[in-house]
């Protein structure tokens, strides 16, 4: 149980931090602004983080938060593309509509010049364990293909979102991320559906 609740804890912090850089901008936040509004003690928040750069890496748990409540609209024996669909709209739309362009591109500058851990790219993420599950049922119900891995579709998945955000990015965010996607994702997806 203590674990569990340090985990909370640590959410309950980087929820604060993210909604403080949103409406302040990360300059301005201070960290007896994210410890008042995450209603912890500096002590827990030193726990946790060595500083307030070290909370810009933690935007992929942001993420992951998303996908842990989006777990339970999921049907796994829908439709598995309808399904690919409707998390990536429902992260771009969180990410466009509470995530500023400034930090997400902080944040992915962060995972490239960093030689820690990437946490983009961690497999034991929430993001990879949903996305996985979602494909292993499709390919078992016949709607995904099954000559091409699990994990080669997952990480062209993971690939396509990565390479429109830093898109978006480096586009100053001139068009809508959400519709884009959803644009073109479908495009991409169709690689990997079966022929009915």
């Amino acid at each position: 149980m203590p674990r569990r609740d340090s985990r909370n804890t640590r959410m309950k912090i980087i929820n604060a931090a993210w909604e403080l850089f949103y409406e302040n901008g990360y300059e301005s936040t201070t960290i007896e602004e994210i410890v008042e509004r995450s209603e912890t003690s500096k002590g827990t928040f030193y726990h946790h983080f060595n500083g307030k750069d070290a909370l810009l890496s933690t935007l992929s748990y942001l993420f992951d938060d998303k996908y842990e409540s989006l777990e339970n609209e999921i049907d796994l024996n829908g439709d598995a593309y309808q399904t690919l669909l409707m998390l990536n709209r429902e992260l771009f739309f969180m990410i466009e509509n509470r995530i500023s362009l400034d930090l997400l591109a902080r944040m992915y500058s962060t995972q490239l010049v960093t030689t820690g851990d990437k946490h983009l790219l961690d497999n034991n993420r929430t993001y990879f364990k949903l996305l996985r599950k979602v494909i292993i049922h499709g390919q078992q119900n016949g709607q995904l293909r099954s000559d091409v891995s699990t994990n080669e579709i997952l990480k062209a998945y993971a690939l396509f979102e990565r390479a429109l955000l830093y898109d978006w990015c480096i586009c100053n965010g001139n068009y809508s991320l959400c519709n884009y996607s959803q644009f073109l994702l479908p495009m991409f997806l169709n690689g990997f559906k079966t022929e009915k």
